[in-house]
């Protein structure tokens, strides 16, 4: 699925309709894939909804929208702001022959009559700009959108005067409007993902066709709400050539999972190494041993202080270990040679959960890293960097010409910025352009992590995942990935693979585990528990 601009839609509608799948039709289509998408969630029949249409396309949307609701049996309203030539606009005529009420901003008392149909309505349909912002919002449109946010904020308000909340309300439980937007929340840029002052946040976004920038950027995450794409029939090959960006999917990241002949033994599967783990962050190495276990992969080995073995052996009695000197709390640097003494018996290796900073640490991986850099027609074990292997990273000068080509590295913000010597802001506006481009000028295949979390490697390609969810927001969630991610790589996938299968596969448990504990709830650990069930889901028959 494409991530594309609202210049790269605009043509791929363009060429659509020069294909015979005319502008009137696709109107119709996403009109009804919103519609569908709505009654999915909700029980709409003899629900009030409210659908607020604007002047553009978006606001055809809504009339198309209004009037599958309402033969859906929905109660619906339209609110109508600065739409011209009603009189010749066949989805108005088709409207005004229902029992649609019509409301017209331009009438007298139009302000209350709206102020009624909010403090009762259960779904407001926000069809008001789509992908039409291109200054800040000002005038008549502040206001009605200014009006609605505070409708909503004083209805939902009331729901802190109960003592229980249900967990799944229904719209007679006086919890608030339901907030759906068609294609973009109105306010927020398509492209850029900046969110105007005024933007109505929506608890659910119906993308038409497929996803735009502006979801996945900046403020996007955290106005749309769930996302959810409706098709409205335009074919692939209509979009134009130089689209590359995608959304992962779960058929695409299922057709990626390693295959499992039944003749089989445990080194058909990979092996992995983990350099993992400190006194201080012992955990780490659990969680990462952990989910390399669950990967898949036929075996595992952890190297590791020595004094900390004991704890991870008792964890996971399925690992191997390879307890190595210890210096304050961390791997010494003589652990260098026992190290790389396996390295023949590994077909990946992870290098930095929970390693800690200490001097002997920062030594050490800097010597296994050197010692790849100089012994390269043996040293040819696929490498993973994550966490404490990043930062150590980081301190070297050109650092990246150290590393062997296709290296996955997996940063969050903070580590990002150490790796570039910029600013987390700085980043965090930029992450789409950034991930691209230090991808291709460092070598490496690079998962930038957070909220829409991009997958970009040196000749270009780039991936992100769908998801935005605070369950992973917690300690220890990145080495879960990190062990996800290595495993999978140990199997042979490729690197930029083995980062997107990971990745999804990650997601994927933390959508489970906040389903089944709530997202407050949820720890790494628990992640580990769902990481089957999720990879079940994807391949049910593996």
């Amino acid at each position: 699925m494409y991530i594309v601009t609202t210049a790269q839609m605009q043509a791929a509608e363009k060429n659509a309709d020069a294909h015979g799948l005319s502008y009137e039709q696709m109107m119709e289509n996403a009109g009804r894939a919103v519609a569908e998408a709505i009654e999915s969630q909700f029980d709409v029949i003899g629900a009030q909804v409210l659908i607020l249409v604007g002047p553009g396309n978006n606001g055809g949307d809504g009339l198309v929208v209004a009037r599958y609701l309402w033969q859906a049996g929905a109660s619906v309203a339209v609110y109508v702001w600065k739409r011209a030539n009603l009189e010749t606009d066949p989805n108005w005529q088709q409207l005004k022959d229902t029992g649609v009420a019509i409301i017209s901003s331009d009438e007298e008392n139009s302000q209350l009559r709206l102020t009624q149909l909010l403090e009762r309505t259960a779904v407001i349909v926000d069809a008001l700009l789509g992908t039409g912002v291109s200054r800040p919002i000002g005038g008549t449109l502040a206001v009605l959108l200014a009006q609605v946010k505070q409708v909503m904020t004083s209805r939902r308000a009331l729901v802190e005067g109960t003592l229980v909340t249900p967990a799944r309300p229904d719209f007679e439980s006086a919890v608030g409007p339901v907030m759906v937007a068609v294609d973009l929340p109105s306010g927020l840029h398509s492209d850029t993902g900046i969110a105007d002052s005024y933007t109505l946040t929506a608890d659910l976004t119906v993308t038409l066709a497929t996803v735009k920038q502006g979801h996945i950027l900046l403020h996007g995450p955290n106005v749309i709400g769930q996302l959810v794409v409706g098709d409205i029939k335009i074919a692939p090959e209509h979009y134009p050539a130089e689209v590359a960006l995608e959304m992962a999917t779960g058929s695409k990241v299922a057709r990626l999972l390693p295959t499992r002949p039944p003749v089989s033994h445990k080194g058909s599967f990979g092996r992995v190494m983990l350099v993992a783990g400190s006194t201080q962050y012992t955990g780490a190495a659990a969680l990462t041993a952990q989910a390399a276990a669950r990967s898949g992969t036929g075996w595992v080995m952890v190297a590791c202080p020595q004094p900390i073995y004991p704890i991870l052996a008792g964890l996971l009695p399925e690992a191997t270990y390879l307890p190595v000197a210890e210096a304050q709390g961390g791997i010494a640097e003589s652990a260098v040679s026992t190290i790389l003494s396996q390295l023949d018996r590994v077909t990946a290796m992870l290098i930095g959960p929970g390693l800690g900073q200490a001097e002997g640490t920062l030594n050490a991986v800097t010597g296994l890293l050197t010692a790849y850099h100089a012994d390269k027609e043996s040293i040819n074990t696929p490498l993973i960097v994550d966490a404490d292997g990043l930062n150590i990273l980081a301190q070297q000068p050109d650092w990246w010409t150290i590393l062997p080509p296709h290296t996955i590295l997996t940063p969050h913000l903070g580590e990002m910025g150490r790796l570039t010597g910029d600013s987390i802001k700085s980043i965090k506006s930029n992450r789409l352009t950034v991930a691209t481009e230090m991808a291709k000028k460092w070598g490496v295949v690079l998962l930038l992590k957070g909220a829409y979390t991009i997958v970009a490697e040196p000749e270009g390609r780039t991936m992100v995942l769908p998801f935005a969810n605070p369950a992973l927001a917690k300690a220890g969630s990145g080495d879960v990935l990190a062990g996800l991610i290595a495993g999978l790589r140990a199997q042979g996938l490729p690197a930029f693979e083995s980062a997107v299968t990971g990745a999804y596969i990650h997601g994927l448990a933390g959508e489970l585990a906040r389903e089944n504990l709530g997202a407050m709830a949820v720890t790494a650990g628990d992640l580990i528990g769902f990481l089957p069930l999720a990879l079940s889901e994807l391949n049910p028959h593996g």
